[in-house]
Formats: structure tokens, C-alpha cells, sequence
């Protein structure tokens, strides 16, 4: 056998995303016949490209897909439907505030929070007030301003004590006459004497309730009344509990006319008269 030198040029063709490799290289072989295993397997014809000729068609080709996918991965991932809705939903809402109206995060009660007021004597003021317009689909004849503890309140007994002691009567409660809300003054308006609950938000004067057939139960006049009597003395007992002083009639000369409801605590209880 004769050893021979000979130089074998073979192309190799690789396709990495789209782009064909070729590469040169030289090997020595002996002189026995070139084994048909060493030949390359011809590429399926889905895998033809175009074969880079140069060193530079070389360079460009491999750095292409690398500069798309640096690009790629610079961009920004898009956000999941509905991620701005769930980041909004997640933040925490101040307390006296809500949606379409709704304040003290209670869908019943409707309003608008207010900014602070400031007592103009010592012990007035309200720190988080809002203004109230209709608690449990019953309008209030004048917006009342209070806190969030006074508002569920009264939007707790409008629907446990107003809405049962009505009834049917008239169609049912439309509204409620509010006389008073707040006011920074002293009890009875007594000089020397303390701070009202109305002074501190936490206080509203009620004076009738107006039926939907256009009839008012009102205080003054329907107290002693057969009828009227039995509806609002079972609306003021209804009232002590959700409210922790409740006066009417019984309690004074300074409430003939109205129920005075107020959300102050006492250590013996809630005060009703």
C-alpha cells in the first residue's frame, strides 16, 4: 500500500434560526479508499439556504439573530388583562371615600367626603366628614354632614328600624327630614354648657319621615297620634342600639318636635328617652 497525501475539501452546512454556516477546513487521510461513511449526508431540502461565502457574510449572519433577540428581551412584557383594573382594586381607599357616590365604604349610603372642619370653639370639629344624601334608598331633605360612625348608623336603622316600623304604609319611606346635623355649638345651645354631639359630627336631628305617596309622619304632630304614634315609637326604640343616645318627646322640651340621634357612648349603655 502506497501512503499518499491529498487535501479534501469539505463543506459543511448547518442552518441556525434561518441562517446557513459554512465552514473550510483540510484534513489528511490515508491512501485507502475514502470511506463512504465520512461523506456528509446531503441536507433535506426543507434545511437548503444560502451558503455565506466570506468571512464577513459569516459575521453578519451570526450577529443577526443576536442583536433580535437583545432587542427582544428589551422590550417590555405585556401586562396580564385586566393588571391595571386588579393593582387599582388592591390599593386601599380612604375610609370616607367610594365609587359612584358611595361613601364610608358602604354601597347604601350616598354622599361625597368632605375636607376637615375645624371647631371654631374648643371640642368642634370633624377630622374625616362627609356629606350624606340617602342612606338605603331613603333621600335625606337636606344633606347632613357627620362622620362615617354616625352615617352607618343612621343607614343601619333606616333599614332595620324605619323600613319594619313603616311598613306598607303610604308605599313605604321616601325620605327623611333632617332639621339638624352639624353644628359647633353647646348642648341646647346653653351657654357654659358642653359641646353638643352635633359639635363633633356625630349627631342629626330628625323631624319626619315622608312617605312615597306623598303623606309625612312627622314628630311634632304625630307622637300622640293612634296611627303615626305607634310608627315612631317603634322607629325610636329601634334607633337605641344603632345610636348610642336616642331623645324624643318623652325626654325634654327641647325635642317636641324631632328625634335627636347621636352615636356618643356611655359606659352603662346607650341613653334613650
Amino acid at each position: 500500500m502506497m501512503v499518499i497525501g491529498f487535501g479534501v475539501r469539505a463543506v459543511l452546512k448547518r442552518s441556525l434560526g434561518g441562517v446557513v454556516l459554512a465552514a473550510m477546513f483540510s484534513t489528511t487521510a490515508m491512501s485507502a479508499p475514502p470511506d463512504s461513511s465520512l461523506r456528509p449526508t446531503p441536507r433535506p431540502a426543507s434545511n437548503q439556504g444560502v451558503i455565506a461565502t466570506s468571512g464577513a457574510q459569516l459575521a453578519a449572519a451570526v450577529a443577526a439573530p443576536t442583536r433580535l433577540a437583545v432587542a427582544r428581551s428589551l422590550r417590555p412584557n405585556k401586562r396580564p388583562k385586566g393588571f391595571s383594573r386588579k393593582v387599582a382594586a388592591s390599593m386601599p381607599a380612604p375610609a370616607n371615600v367610594g365609587r359612584k357616590g358611595r361613601v364610608c365604604g358602604v354601597n347604601e349610603i350616598k354622599g361625597q367626603a368632605v375636607s376637615a372642619i375645624p371647631g371654631k370653639i374648643r371640642g368642634c370639629g370633624v377630622a374625616d366628614p362627609v356629606r350624606v344624601t340617602e342612606v338605603s334608598g331613603v333621600k335625606l331633605s337636606q344633606a347632613a354632614v357627620m362622620d362615617c360612625t354616625t352615617a352607618k348608623a343612621l343607614n343601619n336603622w333606616v333599614r332595620t328600624g324605619v323600613f319594619p316600623a313603616v311598613g306598607r304604609l303610604g308605599g313605604g319611606p321616601s325620605s327623611l327630614r333632617v332639621v339638624a346635623h352639624y353644628a359647633c355649638r353647646t348642648r341646647n345651645n346653653k351657654s357654659g354648657a358642653k359641646i353638643s354631639e352635633h359639635g363633633k359630627g356625630r349627631a342629626l336631628d330628625i323631624a319626619a319621615v315622608r312617605l312615597k305617596n306623598g303623606a309625612e309622619i312627622s314628630v311634632l304632630k304625630g307622637w300622640r297620634d293612634p296611627v303615626q304614634g305607634k310608627v315612631l315609637k317603634s322607629m325610636h326604640k329601634a334607633a337605641c342600639g344603632p345610636f348610642g343616645t336616642v331623645l324624643g318627646p318623652n325626654a325634654d322640651r327641647y325635642h317636641q318636635d324631632h328625634l335627636h340621634l347621636d352615636t356618643a357612648r356611655y359606659r352603662s349603655g346607650a341613653y334613650c328617652r
